[in-house]
């Protein structure tokens, strides 16, 4: 029986009595249900576990992912915690052997890597509790189920955008870079894989070709400007296009192209509509970034948090499936449609309000807003 369950029933002798609180948000401060940070025995209120990665690979774990869903765990009386590892694995499993052991209903992770993300979900099963692997697949991890978005169209996107921005230059023949995110990610596999895939046929014919290719650890914007440094002075220069994964990495490849005077010239692709990103494609130094809804993102993960927690039906939440490459098994999925933005629709982020008009545009890009239709 699962620990909701239990607390439901304790509930029910109790009177039906519910606490009111709310659960912390990246402070590893505690529920209101206690003083000192553990589960209340006399609460029926169910709580969620909820692990995110770090600040380093996106700013988007802490501005958007986290307060997204605390909103929702919110607004559905459901106790949360949520917390960030700091890109430190040691302490992602100190915090998940923490909300094991205070009894979470539910968890939810964003992991560092398939292994040690594995080891984290593999404690929580054999402790009857419900698990989710938010936005990145934890190969052979078991999670009862998925949420993210179509990572492969992703990166098809990227390829189409990239391809798009060399035509609108001009240019029918390219040389091109890809600067990957961390071999250890899933997601990353999945950027490149649509990717690869979208500009086969140009590879295929001979008009573009492959000069630089190489993986970014862990995200790190800054060994990926060193990374693309070394790209940009082993072709001589001789680069015509940046498929970069995210915003992060494509900033890093655009402080080097800014270095040699050629910002603007090359097109920058990226991922996950930053500010800093937006800001970039609004400039002109990056022909695109992706943004995926992440508000649609993190209720649909909460929402499946909230009914297994609860002990609810959750067959009509995740409809899904995708295969784990580890396991050879499927698991139980939502996939969320990615949007490509170009300058013309940066205001298509900011409408949908993911960020602000004057988080973006800054008095230098008053006239690059103002020509994007932002108002």
């Amino acid at each position: 029986m699962r620990r909701s369950m239990i607390l439901a029933s304790a509930a029910v002798m109790a009177g039906g009595l519910l606490l009111a609180g709310c659960g912390s948000n990246n402070d590893n401060s505690s529920s209101n249900d206690t003083a000192s940070g553990g589960a209340s025995a006399a609460s029926a209120k169910p709580k969620v576990g909820v692990i995110l990665p770090d600040t380093k690979s996106s700013a988007r774990w802490e501005t958007a992912d986290a307060k997204y869903l605390k909103a929702a765990f919110d607004a559905a009386g459901v106790d949360s915690d949520i917390q960030n590892a700091q890109g430190d694995k040691t302490q992602f499993q100190t915090i998940a052997d923490g909300m094991i052991t205070e009894g979470v209903d539910a968890l939810m992770i964003v992991n560092l890597d398939s292994g040690s993300g594995s080891a984290v979900l593999q404690k929580a099963k054999a402790q009857g509790i419900p698990t989710i692997d938010y936005d990145r697949l934890t190969l052979g991890g078991g999670a009862d189920f998925y949420v993210s978005f179509d990572n492969t169209k992703v990166g098809q996107l990227q390829g189409e955008g990239l391809q798009k921005c060399l035509t609108d230059s001009g240019k029918t023949k390219a040389n091109i870079a890809f600067l990957n995110g961390s071999p250890t990610d899933n997601n990353a596999t999945l950027f490149k894989a649509g990717a690869v895939a979208a500009l086969k046929p140009k590879v295929d014919g001979g008009d573009y070709t492959v000069v630089a290719d190489q993986a970014v650890p862990d995200w790190d914007n800054q060994q990926a400007g060193t990374i693309f440094e070394q790209m940009y002075t082993q072709t001589g220069g001789k680069i015509d296009g940046v498929l970069a994964a995210n915003d992060g990495l494509g900033n890093a490849a655009i402080a080097i192209l800014k270095k040699n005077g050629v910002n603007g010239t090359i097109p920058v692709t990226g991922q996950d509509a930053t500010d800093q990103g937006l800001q970039n494609v609004l400039a002109g130094d990056q022909c695109m970034t992706v943004y995926k809804a992440v508000k649609k993102e993190a209720d649909a993960a909460a929402a499946l948090a909230i009914a297994s927690a609860k002990g609810d039906d959750t067959a009509s939440l995740a409809t899904g499936t995708v295969d784990d490459t580890q396991t050879k098994k499927k698991v139980a999925a939502v996939l969320l449609d990615p949007e490509a933005i170009y300058a013309n629709n940066v205001k298509d982020v900011i409408a949908d309000g993911y960020t602000t008009k004057d988080k973006v545009c800054t008095p230098e890009l008053a006239d690059a807003c103002a020509k994007a239709g932002i108002s």
